[in-house]
C-alpha cells in the first residue's frame, strides 16, 4: 500500500489502507480540527523532531474495556496505603513534559515535540484532551494524558517518577471513565505494562467498528477538574 501525502484539505484516507506497520499518511498539520478527525477515524500522529508529521493506524490495536481492568495484589496494596493523590486536568502541560522527559532519560527518544505539546494543549483548552496526575504530598510523581471523544478515551503517554505512580493514575482514569459512561480506552501500541492492567489486542477492523459506536455515546465535555 502507498503512504498517502495529506492535502491542505482536512481529510484522511481510510485506515484500512495503512502499511503493514500501521503507517497511513504523511504531512498535514496538528490543528484541532485535523486531530479530532484523525482520532474519530482511529488514526493518531507519531513522529520525531526533524521528521514530517506521520499518521498511524496499527493493526492489531491495544485496547482496554473499563470493566476488564486488572489490579494486581501489590498495586491494590499501594492503593490502600493512600500514598498517591489522583487529580484530573490540574497540570496538563506538566504531564506532557514529564512523559517526554522520562522517555529521553531512558534513551528512547520521544515523539512529544514542542509542536505536539502546543497542539495538545490547544486540545486541552478546548476540552478534548485530559491529564491524570499522581501526586505525593502535592508534588507530581507521575501521570498520563489522552484525548476524549464520545465514549472513547484515546490514551497517548504516561510516566512515573516513583514506582506505581503511573499505574495509580491509570486506575484512577479507568474508574473515572467507567463512572462517566465511557466504553473503550485506546492504548495504541502493545506494552507489557498495559497488558498487565487488562489491556488486550483486537483487530483494527473490530477496533474501528467499536469506536464508531462508542463515539455516539454522550459523555460530559470540558474539564475534569477534581479528585477521584
Amino acid at each position: 500500500m502507498p503512504v498517502f501525502r495529506l492535502p491542505d484539505e482536512i481529510v484522511f484516507p481510510s485506515p484500512d489502507l495503512a502499511e503493514e506497520d500501521g503507517l497511513l499518511a504523511v504531512g498535514g498539520d496538528l490543528g484541532v480540527e485535523r486531530l479530532l478527525l484523525a482520532y474519530s477515524m482511529g488514526i493518531f500522529p507519531w513522529y520525531s523532531d526533524g521528521s514530517p508529521i506521520l499518521w498511524w493506524s496499527p493493526d492489531p490495536r491495544l485496547v482496554l474495556f473499563p470493566e476488564e481492568l486488572k489490579i494486581s495484589r501489590s498495586l491494590r496494596q499501594t492503593l490502600r496505603k493512600g500514598i498517591f493523590q489522583v487529580t484530573f486536568d490540574t497540570a496538563f502541560e506538566e504531564v506532557m513534559r514529564g512523559c517526554a522527559e522520562i522517555r529521553r532519560k531512558d534513551g528512547q527518544g520521544t515523539w512529544i515535540t514542542e509542536d505536539m505539546i502546543e497542539a495538545y494543549c490547544r486540545l486541552h483548552e478546548e476540552g478534548f484532551a485530559h491529564s491524570v496526575e499522581s501526586r505525593v504530598e502535592g508534588r507530581l510523581a507521575g501521570g498520563l494524558y489522552g484525548v476524549a471523544l464520545g465514549g472513547v478515551f484515546f490514551g497517548e503517554s504516561m510516566f512515573s517518577r516513583r514506582s506505581d505512580a503511573s499505574k495509580v493514575a491509570f486506575v484512577g482514569l479507568v474508574q473515572r471513565l467507567a463512572g462517566l459512561g465511557f466504553r473503550i480506552i485506546d492504548c495504541q501500541m502493545t506494552t507489557a505494562h498495559l497488558v498487565s492492567l487488562g489491556a488486550k489486542e483486537i483487530p483494527r477492523e473490530e477496533f474501528l467498528r467499536r469506536i464508531k459506536k462508542a463515539l455516539k455515546v454522550r459523555t460530559p465535555q470540558g474539564t475534569w477538574d477534581g479528585q477521584v
